[in-house]
C-alpha cells in the first residue's frame, strides 16, 4: 500500500478517537474501495436505494443506476435535472424506464459500487474519480459538471490564525475528497507538510471536533467553511487563494454500460446541459432547492456555489486544465497509482 506524504495518527483517547481509528487506518485515499465500519458492508451507507436490487435489475438495460456524493438529494446540474423531472423525460424517450439513485458519503465509497457493479454513472469529486481511474478501473469520464470548487482550512476558536502557527498541529479533512487534496497541496505549498499531523474525519463531524478542540483546523467542502465562517470559527485560507487547488466535480460511466449503450453519453451530456440553462435561468428558485436540499441557509448556498461554476458544456477549457494539473499533483505525490492522458479517458468522440 502506498503511504501518504503527510504523517497520520489518531487524536487521542477520546470519543474522537474512536470514531477515527478505523478510517485513518484505511487510508481512504489511496483505495478504490472504503473500509467497512464494524465489519458491515459499505453498501448499506447507500441511503437512495436499495442495492441490492439495484444489482438484480442490472442486466435489465432499462434501469440506469446513478450514485452519487452529497445530500438527500443531488444538487448542481443532476439534482435539478431530476428535480425538473428533465432527466426522467429524456431518458425515458430512448428507453430508461427506472432510474436509481444512491447517495453516498464521500467519493471512495462511491468507488468501491462502480467496481462492484453497483452502479451506471457516478457523480463525484475530481480526486477520487482520478485515483479510481488511476488504479485501472474502467470507467470513462462523461462531463466536468463544477469547476472552481472551493474548499476551506477554518480554524478552531481561539486558536491557530496563519498557516505558520499550524506547526506541531493536528488537521483534519475528509480523506479521498478534493477538500484532502486540497489541503496536501497547501501544506506543500507553505513548507509545512513535515510539521502537521493529517487525520480523516467526515465533515459531519468537523463542527464538534473543532468545538471541542480536537483538532486545529479542517480542510472542509465549500457550503460548510462559509457556514462555519458565520458560526464564528475563523478562516485560515482557501482554494480560491491558490491557482490550481480549487475542485472539480466529474460525471463518469463504466465501460460495461457504455459498451451496451453507446448513445448514452451524448444524451445523457445533453440533459445536464438543458437542466444547466435552467438552473440559471431560474436561479432563485434552484437556491430554495439547494438551501433545502443541503440544510444551509440560502445566503451560504449562493457563496458556495456561485452559478458561474455550474457548466453547460461537457468539457470546458478552463476545467479541463485544473483537472490535469489535479491529475499531476495525484500523480506526483504517488497518491494515484498510474499516470494516464485525459484524451483517453474521456468518452470517445462518437459518444459524446
Amino acid at each position: 500500500m502506498l503511504s501518504l506524504p503527510v504523517r497520520t495518527d489518531s487524536i487521542g483517547k477520546n470519543k474522537f478517537t474512536s470514531r477515527l481509528s478505523t478510517s485513518v487506518a484505511c487510508l481512504l485515499l489511496l483505495l478504490t474501495t472504503a473500509c467497512n465500519q464494524g465489519g458491515t458492508k459499505s453498501a448499506q451507507s447507500i441511503e437512495a436505494v436499495d442495492v441490492n436490487n439495484a444489482v438484480a435489475a442490472s442486466n435489465n438495460i432499462s434501469t440506469l443506476r446513478i450514485g452519487y456524493v452529497g445530500s438527500s438529494e443531488p444538487t448542481g446540474s443532476l439534482g435539478w435535472a431530476k428535480k425538473k423531472g428533465i432527466l426522467e423525460r429524456e431518458l425515458q424517450k430512448v428507453g430508461f424506464q427506472n432510474i436509481t439513485f444512491a447517495r453516498f458519503p464521500n467519493g471512495p465509497d462511491l468507488n468501491e459500487a462502480l467496481v462492484a457493479g453497483q452502479l451506471d454513472v457516478g457523480s463525484l469529486g475530481d480526486t477520487p474519480a482520478i485515483v479510481l481511474k488511476a488504479r485501472g478501473q474502467e470507467t470513462r469520464l462523461l462531463r466536468i459538471s463544477q469547476f472552481n470548487t472551493t474548499a476551506w482550512l477554518v480554524a478552531k476558536k481561539n486558536g491557530p490564525r496563519s498557516l505558520a502557527e499550524l506547526k506541531g498541529q493536528k488537521i483534519a479533512t475528509q480523506k479521498g475528497s478534493y477538500m484532502h487534496r486540497y489541503l496536501l497541496g497547501l501544506l506543500a505549498e507553505a513548507k509545512i507538510a513535515k510539521d502537521v499531523k493529517v487525520v480523516h474525519l467526515m465533515t459531519t463531524e468537523a463542527k464538534a471536533a473543532l468545538e471541542r478542540g480536537d483538532v486545529a483546523a479542517y480542510a472542509t467542502s465549500s457550503d460548510l467553511g462559509p457556514f462555519l465562517k458565520s458560526q464564528g470559527f475563523p478562516v485560515i485560507d482557501s482554494s480560491a487563494n491558490h491557482k490550481g487547488l480549487s475542485g472539480t466535480s466529474l460525471v463518469v460511466a463504466t465501460e460495461s454500460f457504455l459498451a451496451k449503450q453507446p448513445d448514452f453519453p451524448q444524451k445523457f451530456n445533453a440533459i445536464l446541459t438543458e437542466a444547466a440553462k435552467d438552473l440559471k435561468a431560474n436561479s432563485e428558485e434552484y437556491y430554495q432547492y439547494h438551501a433545502q436540499t443541503t440544510k444551509y441557509p440560502i445566503d451560504i448556498i449562493k457563496v458556495s456555489f456561485p452559478l458561474k461554476q455550474v457548466l453547460e458544456e461537457p468539457l470546458p477549457a478552463d476545467g479541463v486544465k485544473l483537472l490535469e494539473g489535479t491529475k499531476k499533483f495525484l500523480v506526483s505525490q504517488g497518491l494515484a497509482k498510474s499516470d494516464f492522458k485525459l484524451t483517453d479517458w474521456v468518452v470517445n468522440k462518437q459518444q459524446r
